[in-house]
């Protein structure tokens, strides 16, 4: 039985719950840091994610897999409140479409999107000012070197490649210092560097207690990443596993198994 968020913020907001207590209480009613219940989207008459729901723990990294076309981008716009849909969706048991669950959570979108006039620079400093993100200039000065875009500040929105896009999208979601960050086929356009910058910066996330949801069809680039994986098929989570339910079995395999395919080698 789902959460009932609504009632349980505003239970919170009348006593007057400090954070650690309010966190306390979320891991004590079984609230998970990401709660996805029973989602459905039409586009027209197209089901594109039909009753989907799934949840992911406080420092876990949880995968969208499937095919293109089978839900998983309509899933991460949703929470992220870019598209209308049926259904509840809690960020640390908080409905996402509050504000309160929008400062705490980050977005990288498939395609990326810059403002044409803002250099590489001024996108960030605008999401700090945004978020009133505490981050300081040396940790945005880190980030810009760890994405090799440190020699790259002035350069203006609509002078970048869609790799570069990528690698400034990705810094703005880490410079809110987020407790939950959706990440929509992040490796598409990266180069070999960055995305293995993006895993050890994926793992790092998890070990600060941050709770991380990729979208992808790229197996072999969350083999290492992942510990609960849902495979989607034409709108549903056809299957689930956690890491210690796989044990030693090989992600690929996994998916193939519930999707019917075969693995190639």
């Amino acid at each position: 039985m789902g959460v009932n968020y609504n009632f349980y913020m505003d239970v919170c907001v009348y006593v007057h719950l400090t954070q650690e207590a309010y966190a306390k209480r979320c891991t004590e009613m079984g609230i998970y840091m990401l709660e996805v219940q029973n989602l459905s989207k039409k586009y027209g008459k197209n089901l594109a994610v039909d009753h989907v729901s799934f949840t992911i723990p406080d420092g876990c990294v949880g995968i969208l897999l499937g095919p293109n076309g089978a839900g998983k981008s309509t899933i991460i716009k949703s929470i992220a409140g870019l598209l209308r849909y049926e259904g509840g969706v809690g960020i640390e048991g908080i409905p996402s479409r509050k504000v309160e669950a929008k400062k705490i959570f980050a977005y990288v979108p498939e395609m990326p999107a810059m403002f044409d006039a803002l250099t590489v620079r001024e996108h960030i400093e605008y999401i700090r000012r945004a978020y009133n993100s505490p981050i300081t200039d040396e940790e945005i000065e880190q980030l810009l070197r760890r994405f090799e875009l440190d020699d790259k500040q002035d350069k203006l929105g609509n002078e970048l490649s869609k790799g570069m896009m990528q690698k400034v999208s990705i810094c703005c979601a880490l410079a809110i210092e987020p407790k939950v960050i959706l990440l929509d086929e992040p490796m598409v356009g990266l180069d070999p560097a960055a995305i293995k910058e993006l895993k050890e910066v994926v793992l790092e996330l998890k070990e600060a207690g941050t709770t991380v949801l990729i979208s992808t069809h790229m197996l072999e680039m969350v083999k290492d990443l992942w510990d609960v994986m849902f495979v989607m098929e034409k709108g549903k989570i056809i299957g689930s596993y956690t890491k210690e339910e796989a044990k030693d079995q090989d992600i690929e395999a996994l998916f193939f198994e519930m999707t019917g395919g075969e693995k190639h080698e």
